[in-house]
């Protein structure tokens, strides 16, 4: 017989019924029934009911057993006495009679319980992260992950996509956020970068003549925490395809994106037909760039009805052309009591109210604007938003450009309040025509909206006689359930039109020899049209999960304030690594 086993603690069944068999694993739970020893032993694949009573020759052994300790077990397999059944545990219908326990490893008092899934302080559950990793959801979870990576590699090799990994180490990059940034001891006071994404690898990737691309990716950004990102690093189904339009790298991801959520919904319905939302339109309609579907609402522009009404704040504000009224309808929603609470929510955003008309059973409003605006705009509004008796409608007004922020909130706040999410989907979408760039208040400059290497709608001559605020881009999202998972652009493999887009964002043209001379390099000499995407791992995996914090689905995490608990980083470095890499550190004062 095997030192350690004969059959995984999830392997028993009716059919090893009188068998000698040896396992091993952790002791879940000890229960002491009488003077009879219940022992429910774990290991990675499963739980199997060991016993020993007074007769048996290792019932000294079993009463010094405590929780987490490891240990083998030799016994006989044996049914479960009649009632005591367990139809929730495969190997529920046996139990094993104990012959024989030999302790493989003691374990001290528990810092955190492994059995049961109550709520533990993170820091501890970080720090004594391999303990928590014992836990069933979460160790689950990590399984899952594995599986739903697996998923996607098929998917994407039966796309004719190959896959190919990319440098870690690579040059600093002025593309979004921080890079992390390693010393060179070679070249002194020369860094290397871990990529942010390996954006400009894939792309070479086409340059050199490969045709479908796919990584999952490590990526590394030094960024503030955020409650959607995990600090530090993080992994994405990186792709980039070559000889393609829009239309073919929606054909070619589309089917692998909803054949994983279908591999792993576990009964929610999955979007077969995704739809397509403007940019424009999913601000509009939903208050964000990555609307959750699973919710019904969508505002409404109703500033015609406010305009030169009784209701003064708004008419005074519609004066403005670029001001307008939103309106965020609300069924189900017509109590006065709901309606105080949208108001004080919305206080308490910062805001200074949320004007609302609610619809009485005689199909009349109420409230304090509809008083102001008269019974006939009350009614259009009514009609406008398809509402009814019993329905409410909530308003968001000013500057669209300063509020939509705060509208979508409003929505998301009212769709949860009234129980109108559809929580039984996965509502994947298309989000297109991204605005090629922004106007950056801070720096009183432009500024990229969203990826630098993207194609602008009307190539060379938009990016030469239009308004770059009005240029839109060949860049694309997907949203499901509130999440990005994934953007991607048909990119710019024009050098001109390269060189021209960054100037308009500020960068000349030797900054982008200088920062991306790879790239444009390869660009001279033949570049084919080429684009992609990247989707996020690690979201993809929280949402098929069914849970909202990336730590439950990441094997080691950081803390919110990028520390690694378990290992102790980040930390301090001898005099002599400093020197070797000719590095003096300038600490700010405490």
């Amino acid at each position: 017989m095997h030192r350690y086993r004969s059959h995984t603690c999830g392997a028993l069944r009716a059919t090893q019924i009188d068998e000698t068999v040896r396992l091993s694993g952790w002791c879940h739970r000890i229960r002491d029934h009488g003077g009879l020893l219940f022992i429910d032993l774990r290991d990675h694949y499963g739980l199997t009911q060991c016993v020993a009573d007074p007769d048996s020759p290792a019932f000294k052994a079993a009463e010094k057993l405590r929780s987490e300790w490891v240990v083998r077990i030799d016994g006989r397999v044996r049914r479960r006495p009649e009632g005591t059944d367990n139809p929730d545990l495969p190997t529920g219908e046996v139990e094993v009679f104990i012959t024989e326990i030999e302790v493989l490893g003691e374990a001290g008092e528990l810092p955190l319980p492994v059995f049961g899934d109550q709520e533990y302080p993170e820091d501890t559950r970080l720090k004594y992260r391999f303990l928590d990793l014992r836990r069933e959801k979460l160790h689950q979870n990590i399984m899952t992950r594995g599986a739903i990576v697996d998923a996607m590699r098929r998917r994407m090799k039966e796309q004719g996509f190959f896959e190919f990994q990319t440098p870690i180490l690579t040059a600093s990059s002025p593309e979004g956020a921080r890079d992390f940034l390693v010393p060179s001891r070679i070249h002194p006071g020369k860094f290397y970068a871990l990529p942010q994404a390996p954006q400009q690898y894939k792309q070479l990737l086409m340059m050199s003549g490969f045709d479908r691309y796919f990584q999952i990716a490590p990526c590394f950004r030094d960024e503030d925490p955020r409650a959607d990102r995990l600090p530090g690093e993080f992994y994405q189904l990186d792709v980039e395809m070559s000889f393609v339009t829009q239309e073919d790298v929606f054909a070619a991801m589309e089917p692998v994106i909803t054949g994983v959520f279908e591999d792993f919904a576990k009964g929610k319905r999955v979007t077969r037909n995704w739809p397509r939302i403007p940019f424009a339109d999913a601000i509009r309609k939903y208050g964000t760039d990555k609307p959750d579907l699973r919710n019904p609402l969508e505002m409404q522009d109703v500033s015609g009805h406010f305009r030169g009404s009784g209701f003064k704040v708004f008419a005074r504000m519609l004066e403005d052309s670029k001001n307008q009224v939103w309106a965020i309808p609300g069924p189900g929603g017509g109590s006065r009591a709901f309606c105080d609470r949208m108001n004080s929510w919305a206080q308490g955003e910062g805001q200074p109210g949320l004007g609302y008309i609610m619809w009485r059973d005689g199909g009349e409003g109420a409230g304090p604007l509809a008083n102001n605006i008269g019974a006939e705009r009350t009614e259009a509004i009514r009609a406008q938003l398809g509402l009814k008796a019993g329905d409410a409608a909530f308003f968001v007004a000013g500057d669209p450009a300063k509020f939509w922020k705060f509208a979508g909130l409003a929505r998301t706040k009212v769709g949860e309040e009234l129980n109108l999410i559809d929580k039984d989907q996965f509502a994947l979408a298309w989000i297109v025509d991204f605005p090629m760039y922004e106007y950056n208040e801070e720096d009183k400059k432009v500024d990229f909206s969203h990826n630098p290497f993207s194609m602008p709608q009307g190539g060379l001559e938009a990016l030469k006689t239009q308004d770059p605020l009005t240029i839109k881009a060949f860049q694309y999202d997907i949203a499901c359930n509130g999440y990005e998972i994934a953007s991607g652009g048909i990119r710019n493999h024009k050098p001109e039109a390269m060189v021209k887009a960054f100037e308009i964002a500020g960068y000349g043209e030797e900054t982008v020899i200088e920062r991306f001379g790879g790239m444009y390099r390869a660009f001279q000499y033949g570049a084919p049209p080429h684009g992609g995407m990247a989707a996020g791992v690690d979201r993809i995996v929280m949402l098929l999960c069914g849970t909202t914090n990336l730590r439950e689905i990441s094997l080691f995490p950081m803390n919110q304030r990028a520390e690694d608990l378990l290992m102790g980083a980040p930390s301090d470095v001898t005099p002599k690594q400093l020197r070797e890499l000719h590095i003096r550190l300038n600490l700010p004062e405490k």
